[in-house]
């Protein structure tokens, strides 16, 4: 029998020990954090949490309990294999695995069930994660467990009439976990099988002497929300609630009871209920925040960890210093590095921290001496001296005038926390020698859950409700694309409110996708984090298995709270770039470095001043660009400000900051103190160093009080900062300022720090951004082949690229066998600098067999002839589909026989090389293995006499094999009239599905950047024109028997597909054929699941360039762009003019024309980078609420910034119903749209 050991009754007369929280994935609706609130209105003490397989939940469901004052009692309802959890045959639920639930009683248990739930990961996984009898045995000891639902074993073999094998498997449950360990679950849903075995239940129950519990499975908490579950079982098995049948559960009994209903319930066996309550006394879990367990350092001969760091860190002063890379000067002489380095050893080893610094440098050591390319720094660890000695950064802290204290405060005990930047490559390497340098057992990856965002949780569930894809699609494009709006959020604005008041089907819809939204739908792995433990990491933290790749199950914050470090391994891609380029420019300069670039070169501080940053890190942004043309770089110092000003909050400062930095005279400080902090950003507050700054300088607190000062600002912490506040006014005063400066201030520095930006960071990053900047000023070629090297397979990114590598004059010459490397290389002749294109960026061509072929050509020499090729091929990693790619690529131009004749014979000439490896495996000799001067290559093939393939046909196969062209342009015959045209690529129209717009190179602890990707992506109904050559046709007749078309326009970017409504086909059907040349204009349709449309309104033939009259210069009101812009650089790249009111949109625009446009050539000498001049609006009203209010200082900061246009501002005073011009113009780029309408709203913003 059970008896409580210890404690008062828990939960009066009955405990909820059988309930599945989100954290089941898709099969509970039990939100932790609504669950404390459930159990106190139901007059319950404590409740159990048991979800299926996992303990994801375990720490925020034990955390929101005890805040409640409910006692949680952790638990899982663990799988069990049949027979061996190593034993993975058989199909079905019942072969596979059954339920048992499993409860800690105490620490002992809490650390059992955390090692079978690894296990069952790491080791029993087939299906679902499962142990096995041999685990409970060896692991049973804390635990009490149930016999679980219908699922289970015993009730199982109850239900197939098996009564002697359920007394079987009761009596080893009990003989493992013990009698009073083990007892019988019994329920009451209103199914049949449950009230078939309730009397065999119990009376087995009887037979062994073994209690019984009454649970309720609760899958949800109220009996209303059993729709919600319903519709949760919809999504994880993709079917609608359409298909015939309740999904999921039989009836809606499946929710947290009262006590009133489970006593109604089990009126018969009271035993059942208060056992209930005396389980939940016995079980007693206090998980343990306070401790911090730090992995060990091997240290060589017996030193210390501090030591060891210590004798590191002053034998790599002594070699930057050495090498130049110190420099002391008067502002920071010798001493002051010294003292520093001797402050900072003793914080890092009186925190315990010695080994934490020696792992990091251990494995950033390790990938240097493997040329894995590591980061300069990242975050604020690029503030400690100490690491840049030892060579974890590249960033001299000092001479930046970063603080130490950032990083890691001896004020206010935390995790340190160095992020280190690896090759994208490579970064896996880095991972993998620390796994098998600590013991792969004692280093995880970390688990992060994807969730139901707001847009994905309407589309799931009206995909469940089976609600019609374009209802759906109406209400989900209803909520703005904003990163991290919520559906409440969104139901405030005018567009979703709408459609929620006029339809019951459409608010039954967004109330459950509220109800479900930000619910876990799956397991994935955390982009950089990996946590090392001296003892196994089971022993800390439950684990688990993501595509192969072990996992923590709990979530990186939940990992730091258990006191388990975590590190940071980032893969950056411009790392790679860097050190791509790096080696190509070596093969000319052995000795050139880019960690040993001056930081004072002119040409690069031109560069930016241009705003030609496209591919430059962190500057590569439309808005960024506009910015550095007024900012006009003259400094790293300036770069680190660039990076650090633009984003949402600091860049209201951009304004003022240019303008002091222009007229010194214009800066002011707060008090004559604190010059020194902020001349070097011209009296601007940048950086969340200067708010720490500022505290200690005009108020004398210590760094490390100040950045715990810094911290609450930031997450608002009201009480602290109101603490502090008193301080603040007292210190500032007794250094001359007025009480209500100082308190102006503190509230400045408030508002201010909850989106500054971390210098070390910004010091860090702007070193990339400059020597990225270098290459692309000093080494172009080099450096814009490592560019399009590092995108293969992102057409978009590849298309940009070589259009902006063509504004330098630099073409990307067609792969070739005899000249071509794996990637992209740039090289270097009396034509000047060219790229020649990389065999790997082919598509359908292994890395395998192009090694292969490379290194045969390197050994044997150039390849003489397609059959020399084929017989020099000597691996089995060689195929049809890979020779088709070569054919049709280009990359056997260069052989006598043309593409036509290749594609003849290369399958029968394949065929024939594989029959004969065949014959020489079976030692059977022919003619063709007799020796090499009997080898096919001296024979010949005989090809077909065949027509060569037309330049339309040689273009459409080379982009098919590499996404490019380079035998001409589809419309080479057309490009006088297209130019003219005010034209968008197609690749901007209907870019592929995969293409990405960012490298997500954001750092987690930072302010979000604007301008994440290059250019907005195009809206529905957005206004487009395009130009293209048609390459089919579809005509269709419609239920009224009218006919409309779909045809397939393609330029030299991609395709899109028109559709011609019946309205227009009859006007336009002549047009209509295939390899007709046409320009059309239209609406745009995006859909989220389907590629982009072009809705035409209007079609029209090209004019061919013998026939084409250029128009008259009084018509040259709207210039095309340059046809060698990337689309990347402006949002109306090649004249297209988003700028369009509803009226516009109503019907189609009047045709533009213009003259051709000025392309620079190859042969220039210095290539100006250019943007797209595109037709701006003339004019732009913006209305506000009233000229005083925040909106309309948050315009004229922006209008400050973007002040070189040509579009006239008119305010429209909302308050008073008059328009004032604004002195001045404004640049109405479609970034300056995006945030004007993010601030006032689209409706309040109009350009004509």
């Amino acid at each position: 029998m059970i008896e409580p050991r210890e404690g008062n009754k828990q939960g009066r007369d009955f405990v909820h020990l059988h309930i599945h929280t989100e954290y089941s994935l898709l099969d509970g609706a039990c939100r932790i954090r609504d669950i404390p609130a459930r159990v106190r209105a139901c007059g319950h003490d404590a409740v159990a949490l048991t979800d299926h397989g996992v303990l994801y939940g375990a720490v925020a469901f034990y955390d929101a309990c005890r805040k409640a004052g409910v006692k949680p009692i952790l638990g899982c309802e663990v799988y069990v294999a049949p027979r061996s959890r190593f034993d993975k045959t058989g199909a079905g639920r019942e072969e596979t695995y059954s339920h048992l639930v499993l409860l800690c009683e105490n620490m002992t248990g809490w650390r059992n069930l955390m090692t079978l739930s690894s296990l069952s990961f790491t080791e029993g996984f087939y299906g679902k994660p499962r142990v096995d009898t041999e685990l409970l045995r060896k692991h049973h000891e804390g635990l009490i467990a149930l016999s679980a639902c219908l699922s289970g074993e015993i009730p199982r073999r109850l239900c197939a009439g098996d009564y002697s094998g359920a007394v079987e498997a009761a009596r080893q449950m009990a003989d493992i976990f013990g009698p009073d360990h083990f007892c019988i679950e019994i329920q009451n849903h209103r199914l049949p099988e449950e009230k078939q075995i309730l009397p065999q239940l119990v009376r087995l129950a009887r037979e062994l002497e073994l209690p019984l519990v009454a649970t309720n499975d609760c899958h949800y908490l109220r009996r209303e929300d059993a729709g919600m579950q319903e519709i949760l079982t919809c999504i994880a098995t993709n079917r609608t609630l359409q298909d015939g049948g309740r999904v999921g559960f039989a009836t809606d009994e499946f929710y947290y009871k009262t006590t009133a209903e489970m006593q109604a319930l089990f009126s018969a066996f009271p035993e059942a209920l208060e056992n209930t309550v005396k389980i939940a006394a016995r079980c007693s879990v206090e998980l343990d925040f306070s401790h911090t367990y730090l992995p060990r350092f091997p240290c060589p001969d017996g030193q210390s960890a501090g030591e060891y760091l210590r004798s590191l860190t002053y034998a790599g002063f002594a070699r930057r210093v050495a090498a130049g890379e110190i420099r002391f000067t008067g502002r920071h002489p010798e001493e002051e590095y010294r003292t520093r380095l001797e402050y900072e050893l003793s914080v890092i080893g009186n925190m315990g921290y010695d080994d934490y610094y020696l792992i990091v440098w251990d494995y950033v050591n390790f990938a240097k001496s493997q040329d894995i390319p590591v980061g300069p720094g990242r975050g604020s660890g690029a503030g400690s001296l100490v690491a840049y000695c030892v060579g974890i950064t590249e960033v001299d802290s000092i001479a930046f005038e970063l603080l130490f204290e950032r990083f890691l405060n001896p004020e206010r005990v935390s995790m340190p926390d160095f992020d280190v930047d690896f090759c994208y490559n490579r970064r896996d390497e880095v991972i993998d020698y620390v796994a098998r340098r600590y013991g792969r057992e004692r280093v995880s990856q970390i688990i992060t859950f994807g969730t139901l965002a707001a847009r994905a949780a309407i589309r799931d569930v009206g995909r469940a409700m089976g609600m019609a894809y374009r209802d759906v699609d109406t209400v989900a494009r209803a909520v703005p694309h904003e990163l991290g709006i919520t559906l409440p959020e969104a139901l405030r604005l005018p567009d979703l409110k709408t459609l929620y008041d006029g339809s019951e089907q459409v608010r039954r819809l967004v109330d459950t996708a509220i109800a479900l939204e930000g619910m876990p739908r799956n397991i994935s792995i955390h982009a950089a984090g990996v946590v090392i433990t001296e003892r196994p990491v089971a022993e800390y933290v439950p684990l688990a298995v993501s595509g192969g790749t072990v996992v923590t199950q709990f979530d990186m914050d939940t990992v730091a709270r258990l006191g388990v470090l975590k590190f940071d391994f980032l893969a950056l891609r411009y790392l790679t770039i860097l050190h791509d380029a790096e080696v190509q420019i070596r093969e000319s300069d052995p000795d050139f470095s880019v960690e040993r670039l001056p930081l004072d070169d002119s040409a690069v501080y031109d560069l930016l001043g241009r705003g030609a940053t496209s591919g430059v890190f962190q500057l590569e942004s439309g808005g960024m660009k506009q910015m550095l043309t007024s900012l006009r770089p003259r400094s790293i110092g300036d770069i680190e400000a660039a990076i650090a000003l633009y984003r949402p909050g600091p860049m209201e400062s951009i304004p003022t900051y240019i303008a002091n930095r222009q007229d010194p005279a214009r800066i002011t400080y707060p008090s004559p103190l604190l010059e020194p902090v902020l001349a070097e950003t011209f009296g601007v507050t940048v950086y969340q160093e200067q708010v720490m700054s500022i505290f200690r300088v005009l108020a004398g607190y210590t760094l490390g009080h100040a950045d715990i000062v810094r911290r609450a600002m930031a997450k608002k912490k009201a009480s602290v900062l109101e603490a502090e506040r008193g301080s603040f006014i007292a210190g500032a005063s007794a250094h001359g300022m007025t009480a209500e400066a100082a308190e102006k201030l503190f509230d400045d520095l408030g508002s201010f720090a909850d989106y500054a930006f971390n210098k070390s960071h910004a010091a860090a990053y702007s070193l990339i951004s400059y020597r990225t900047a270098y290459l692309k000023a000093h080494y172009p070629g080099a450096y814009f082949a490592a560019l399009l090297t590092s995108v293969l397979g992102n057409q978009p990114k590849m298309a940009e690229y070589t259009a902006e590598a063509a504004r330098y004059g630099i073409r990307v010459l067609p792969p070739d066998i005899n000249e071509s490397e794996m990637n992209f290389h740039a090289v270097t002749d009396r034509d000047g600098c060219r790229i020649r294109y990389g065999l790997l960026a082919l598509r359908n061509v292994g890395e395998g067999m192009l090694r292969a072929a490379l290194r045969e050509r390197d050994s044997g020499g150039k390849y003489r002839s397609f059959d020399d090729f084929l017989n020099r091929q000597t691996g089995g990693d060689l195929n049809k589909r890979q020779i088709e790619a070569l054919i049709k690529s280009g990359a056997f131009d260069c052989f006598p026989t043309h593409r036509a004749q290749m594609l003849a014979v290369y399958e029968s000439m394949l065929d024939r090389k594989a029959e004969r490896n065949r014959a020489n495996l079976e030692g059977q000799m022919d003619m063709f293995s007799l020796g090499p001067g009997a080898a096919p290559a001296d024979m010949g093939t005989v090809y077909p006499q065949v027509r060569p393939f037309t330049t339309r046909e040689r273009l459409l196969q080379e982009r098919e094999a590499s996404g490019m062209f380079f035998s001409g342009q589809l419309l080479d015959d057309y490009s006088r009239c297209v130019g003219s045209l005010s034209v968008m690529p197609i690749l901007r129209l209907a870019p592929p599905a995969d293409a990405e717009g960012a490298d997500g190179e954001q750092d987690e602890d930072m302010p979000e950047a604007v301008d994440a990707v290059p250019e907005l992506p195009l809206t529905d109904r957005a206004r487009v024109r395009a130009a293209g050559i048609v390459t089919a046709v579809t005509v269709k007749t419609t239920k009224n028997e009218e006919k409309m078309a779909f045809f397939q326009l393609e330029d030299s970017t991609g395709t899109v597909e028109c559709l011609v409504f019946p309205r227009l086909y009859g006007q336009v059907a002549g047009l209509l054929q295939t390899d007709a040349a046409l320009f059309v204009e239209g609406n745009l349709s995006v859909r989220e699941d389907e590629p982009n449309k072009i809705l035409v309104s209007s079609v029209a033939e090209l004019v061919e360039n013998s026939r084409f009259v250029p128009p008259p210069a009084a018509r040259q009101d709207v210039r095309p762009a340059e046809r060698s812009a990337p689309a990347a650089e402006s949002g109306s790249s090649y004249g297209f003019n988003p700028y369009l009111t509803p009226d516009d949109m109503s019907a189609p625009e009047p045709e533009p024309v213009a003259p051709a446009p000025n392309v620079p050539h190859a042969a220039d000498p210095a290539p100006q980078e250019r943007q797209p001049t595109a037709a701006p609006p003339r004019r732009l009203y913006l209305r506000v609420p009233d000229m005083q209010c925040e909106a309309f200082r948050q315009v004229q900061n922006l209008a400050a910034i973007f002040c070189d246009g040509q579009t006239a501002l008119f305010y429209y005073d909302g308050s008073t119903g008059t328009y004032s011009p604004c002195q001045g113009t404004v640049a109405a780029t479609p970034f300056v749209l995006s945030r004007l309408e993010r601030i006032l709203g689209k409706e309040n913003v109009v350009a004509k």
